[in-house]
């Protein structure tokens, strides 16, 4: 039976939901990836406020991913076509909730005539967004709290 995906847009309540995936996904799935130190420096756990994450998906008015009322994902997708935060629940993975979240990104751009959207992503998410039909544009290092990591800008023309 297929898995009833609701998509929807970000409400306040949504706040503490979309931190926790954030936090536990990064520790829980990318940690096949990344080190202890590079996933404490990319989500670490002083970054755990509410107020902060409220004021920024208010500004960024994340997509969500709802499964049987429970928040499974999200994505925030700006308005240049930039896809920041893309992040399913660490027991949703596999199970369709990127993919229903990459289709509503595409909904969304070619209603906003948006022609070419682009992304940094992780090793470990490397190979979603490419079969989604994103291409590598190449590799680089970023720096979070002084801690290396590595992730590829990707894109993908609409």
């Amino acid at each position: 039976m297929k898995l009833k995906i609701e998509i929807r847009d970000y409400c306040l309540d949504d706040a503490k939901a979309l931190m926790d995936i954030f936090y536990n996904t990064i520790h829980k799935v990318n940690i096949k990836d990344y080190t202890l130190e590079q996933v404490d420096a990319w989500a670490p756990k002083e970054n755990l406020k509410i107020e902060d994450w409220q004021d920024r998906f208010k500004k960024n008015n994340p997509i969500i991913a709802i499964v049987d009322g429970k928040i499974v994902g999200f994505a925030e997708f700006e308005s240049n076509g930039y896809i920041d935060c893309f992040y399913c629940h660490h027991e949703w993975i596999n199970k369709g909730i990127g993919r229903a979240l990459m289709e509503e990104i595409f909904i969304r751009a070619q209603k906003n005539n948006i022609k070419r959207i682009f992304v940094d992503v992780s090793i470990t998410a490397k190979p979603f967004f490419k079969k989604m039909g994103f291409r590598v544009l190449y590799e680089q290092i970023i720096i979070r709290k002084g801690i290396e990591l590595k992730n590829y800008p990707m894109e993908k023309n609409i």
